[in-house]
């Protein structure tokens, strides 16, 4: 171990043991290998880490300022960040599932998680930059995120999330954004069943959409210059202003408000079950 200013440097080292460097603080990290030994990092504050690898479980939890570069985390790395504030991970692979829970004040960019099975949960304020997740259960009950340039392969995506924006994303989800508040996804290709169930305030812009039973049980949709793509038995008991730039293959039961499509293959309406007169109708080919 060097010193480098105020910081202690570590370099090219093999760390073993449980809890080899419990509750550091103002430590430069480089090239490193945690193995065989939990909790590495448990209590530490004022990380800098690059180069390295995470190969056991637990390496960073309860941890404040920790800034991460060019590094991995191996498939058990498990459950790597928990209860940790104010991290910074750039350019990493994350092979590991369970990764950021009930993290605060979160930065991801250029990071590959190829297997995501319940990673970041109840974490926020999290941003995220050119991120590649595949895994189930993505992003649930985090509040405050924004994502740019985000691909996902993973069902049940961000549900329970609170004040999410997303840009210029690609996801295939099978019920993405259920009981969401707050949402909002521009520029973006989205795939999955049962898209937004019990949502409130969500919001499409500039998105092209292929979904069964999509955007249903929703309170305030909002649908702008958007495509539906074999998408059928749309926006059932939903409240609705539905900006769609291409024909919809069939609609049923909307509550109310305004659908506006090029055409609709199959309007079903059912008198028993909601009021036909609150909700318009615009069709181009009527």
């Amino acid at each position: 171990m060097t010193n480098e200013g105020d910081m202690k440097v570590i370099r090219q080292q093999r760390l073993i043991g449980e809890r080899a460097l419990f509750g550091s603080k103002d430590l430069i990290i480089e090239d490193t290998i945690f193995d065989d030994g939990e909790s590495p990092l448990k209590e530490s504050s004022n990380l800098k880490i690059s180069g390295s690898m995470f190969k056991w479980k637990y390496p960073l939890w309860y941890c404040k300022d920790v800034e991460v570069k060019n590094s991995s985390w191996f498939e058990m790395a498990r459950a790597g960040v928990w209860y940790t504030d104010r991290i910074s991970v750039q350019n990493c692979l994350i092979e590991a599932p369970k990764n950021f829970r009930r993290c605060r004040g979160l930065i991801l960019e250029h990071v590959n998680f190829p297997n995501a099975a319940e990673t970041l949960w109840h974490c926020s304020d999290v941003t995220m930059r050119r991120v590649f997740a595949k895994g189930d259960y993505f992003a649930m009950n985090c509040e405050n995120i924004t994502a740019e340039d985000f691909e996902l392969d993973g069902n049940y995506s961000f549900d329970g999330a609170k004040n999410v924006r997303i840009k210029n994303a690609r996801l295939l989800s099978k019920d993405a954004f259920w009981n969401a508040e707050n949402v909002t996804v521009t520029d973006s290709f989205i795939c999955g069943e049962y898209l937004g169930w019990n949502s409130k305030n969500l919001t499409f812009e500039n998105c092209t959409i292929e979904s069964l039973q999509g955007m249903c049980y929703i309170e305030n949709l909002v649908m702008k210059n958007c495509k539906l793509l074999n998408t059928t038995l749309a926006f059932e008991y939903s409240t609705v202003d539905a900006d769609i730039t291409s024909k919809i293959e069939s609609v049923i039961n909307p509550t109310s408000g305004t659908i506006r499509a090029e055409s609709i293959g199959e309007l079903i309406l059912e008198k028993d079950r909601i009021d036909p007169g609150k909700t318009k109708i615009i069709v181009k080919d009527a």
